[in-house]
């Protein structure tokens, strides 16, 4: 089964209704970053930049008149939102460029950070194929679910920093004979900060839009058994705990996933509301919407010790 826990703004319901009708990765570590702005106006328009070599920041006052303009090159163009942005979205955004989080299992190294403009396809690919899986779609369909996903997920940058994609990379050790370690995708997840990032349309039973929410979740078939989803949904929470003021965090699990939900429950997740039987009619999964708090923060963005390890796995999670 995949693993994945849905939660798109469009339907999938339509694909079910009409069926008649090697990754390429970055595999370097994420650099870290601690540079702060010498800059104070009001706003800021994060533009993409003129030259490879010259990415800059247009500032300009609350009345819209431009007040100055500054080399901001810690940003990626990954980062650049192509919007007018307060100091703390911006403060946000340096925080994202550089999260970071690292784990040592028994069979490699696994570590999660911001989905990178260059990685979308590969994560168009990993959902599409999980949620196909889950949804028992035939296969024709997956270029369908391909372009259905990348739209979502470019609609979802535009949100930045109120909204992240996280992905997970995993490096195998190296076994007897082999020369080097293999790096490949593992997994993603989404996560939703506050309101601003709240998703248009949540499955029910619907979130509050103030509070951070963790969906779209999904392990690569072949790295599943590892505990990879449950480093990922820590990730998540880690991220959650250096950059959203509210602290409760929610997701969703539908009732017949047993595996995910031991999962949610050993991670601290209470059920708080679950579907009435009345979903069944709009061909959808009853599921539980769960809520955990999480304790304030005590380290730094960068700081990436004290991960806690697990052996769970993450079967499936699919809100449809």
């Amino acid at each position: 089964m995949a693993a994945v826990s849905i939660a798109l703004a469009f339907s999938f319901d339509y694909l079910k209704q009409n069926q008649s009708k090697k990754f390429s990765l970055s595999s370097r570590y994420p650099s870290l970053y601690s540079s702060r702005s010498r800059h104070r106006s009001n706003l800021r328009f994060a533009s993409l930049p003129s030259s490879p070599h010259s990415p800059s920041i247009s500032t300009a006052t609350e009345t819209g008149e431009e007040e100055s303009t500054g080399r901001y090159d810690f940003l990626e163009e990954t980062f650049r939102t192509g919007r007018f942005l307060s100091n703390a979205e911006l403060e946000k955004l340096k925080s994202l460029e550089g999260f970071a989080y690292f784990q040592e299992l028994e069979s490699g190294t696994m570590w999660v950070r911001v989905m990178r403009q260059e990685e979308m396809d590969s994560t168009v690919s990993l959902l599409a194929e999980s949620f196909g899986e889950s949804m028992m779609l035939p296969s024709g369909y997956q270029s369908v679910l391909r372009f259905l996903v990348k739209q979502y997920l470019i609609e979802r940058r535009e949100v930045l920093p109120h909204a992240v994609t996280l992905v997970g990379f995993f490096r195998r050790k190296a076994s007897d004979g082999d020369e080097e370690e293999v790096v490949e995708m593992a997994g993603t997840v989404e996560v939703c900060l506050d309101k601003r990032g709240a998703n248009a349309s949540p499955p029910s039973p619907t979130p509050p839009k103030e509070s951070p929410y963790v969906c779209n979740m999904t392990v690569k078939e072949d790295l599943r058994r590892r505990g990879i989803g449950w480093h990922l949904l820590k990730a998540s929470e880690e991220l959650i705990t250096q950059l959203s003021p509210s602290k409760d965090v929610y997701l969703h699990c539908r009732m017949v996933d047993e595996a995910p939900f031991s999962m949610y429950k050993k991670a601290g997740y209470e059920v708080v509301k679950t579907d009435t039987v009345l979903v069944l009619l709009m061909l959808q999964r009853r599921k539980h919407l769960m809520r955990k708090k999480l304790p304030p923060s005590t380290i730094s963005p960068s700081d990436t010790d004290d991960m806690v390890e697990s052996d769970n796995e993450l079967t499936s999670s699919v809100n449809v």
